[in-house]
């Protein structure tokens, strides 16, 4: 039995990951979340949750009981505020949330001799390079969550020449699927669009919309991700792993359009992003097996049997939008209060 400890264990990757290593068989389970942007339901039954916070000293004492207390072989550091645009905005947030936060689980990880760390970066590492985005490009982030992201991967290199720690860092991008936060107005386009279409609005796009994106079915990346752990080439090793195949975020629309039946959008003004972005896939084939099993639409489909039920699950759950900015300076239009 391989102990397991999983954090953003509410959320989305983090909850699908979950399940899937409950399935498998095998492994126990400890989840930790602070609930901060997802939700309790998501958490399957059979995980050991722990309700923390990875940056709060009090919670961090708690958690670390957890590596006192059981022999954890892997950790994965699903935990982060994704909200890549947002993040200039909230700057503090987003490096407690994201640095200070995987500082604290290298610590746990070297202290109690965990046998590998994986860490979800982020395609944002890549920032304005020539797509599609390969492994061996010099980081180029254009935000603060992009280097947020880039800190913790740097983190951990240093962590492994130190200490040997053995690690694997996967850069995945615009996964979808249950659990996705469809009450989080800032991240996920096409939960976002779901939830716009439950609510009877026009799905928004900023700028022209001919930004470029390639989407990723969370369904597909499970196997990959168990991999990223069992298997020794993959140690020290940065992997992108998600779609295959660009498309405009125009032609995304279009697709959640038909399967939504919605036919309204409203172009807003354009954000500060890359306009061109997705990566190359390769190497998570040869190192981790991955493998598109489920299609984009289809995937979409099943999130969105799923947006429904949980819509009238929890009909009076309200956007959670942040009340208090840390900076409100060029702040888009569409974000203020």
């Amino acid at each position: 039995m391989k102990n397991v400890v999983v954090t953003g264990c509410a959320g989305l990757i983090g909850a699908n990951f979950c399940e899937f290593l409950l399935r498998k068989g095998g492994y126990t389970v400890f989840g930790i979340d602070n609930l901060s942007g997802g939700y309790l339901e998501n958490v399957p039954e059979g995980v050991h949750f722990i309700q923390a916070d990875l940056t709060d000293r009090d919670d961090q004492t708690k958690i670390e009981e957890v590596f006192k207390q059981n022999d954890i072989h892997f950790i994965y550091n699903f935990a982060a505020y994704a909200a890549e645009g947002l993040s200039p905005f909230i700057r503090q947030y987003n490096y407690m949330s994201n640095t200070v936060a995987n500082a604290f689980l290298i610590n746990m990880a070297i202290k109690y001799r965990i046998q590998r760390f994986i860490f979800t970066s982020s395609m944002a590492t890549y920032g304005e390079n020539t797509v599609p985005f390969v492994e061996t490009m010099q980081p180029n982030p254009i935000d603060p969550y992009g280097i947020a992201k880039y800190a913790c991967e740097l983190d951990l290199r240093v962590a492994n020449k130190q200490h040997n720690l053995s690690y694997v860092i996967i850069r995945p991008h615009n996964v979808i699927g249950k659990y996705q936060n469809l009450w989080d107005p800032y991240r996920n386009v096409l939960g976002i669009w779901m939830y716009k279409a439950l609510i009877n609005e026009p799905f928004t796009i900023y700028g022209d919309g001919e930004q470029t994106r390639a989407f990723t079915c969370v369904d597909n990346i499970m196997q990959p991700l168990l991999n990223a752990a069992l298997r020794p080439e993959a140690n020290g090793q940065i992997i992108n792993v998600g779609g295959i195949k660009e498309m405009s975020i125009n032609q995304a629309a279009e697709l959640v359009k038909t399967i939504t039946d919605t036919d309204r959008i409203l172009y807003l003004e354009p954000r500060h992003e890359v306009k061109h972005a997705w990566s190359s896939f390769e190497k998570s084939v040869e190192l981790l097996d991955y493998t598109e099993t489920v299609s984009l639409e289809q995937g979409l489909r099943d999130m969105w049997a799923w947006a429904q039920e949980s819509f009238a699950r929890f009909p009076d759950r309200k956007l959670k939008y942040w009340e208090n900015y840390e900076l409100e300076t060029d702040i888009y239009s569409f974000w203020k209060r």
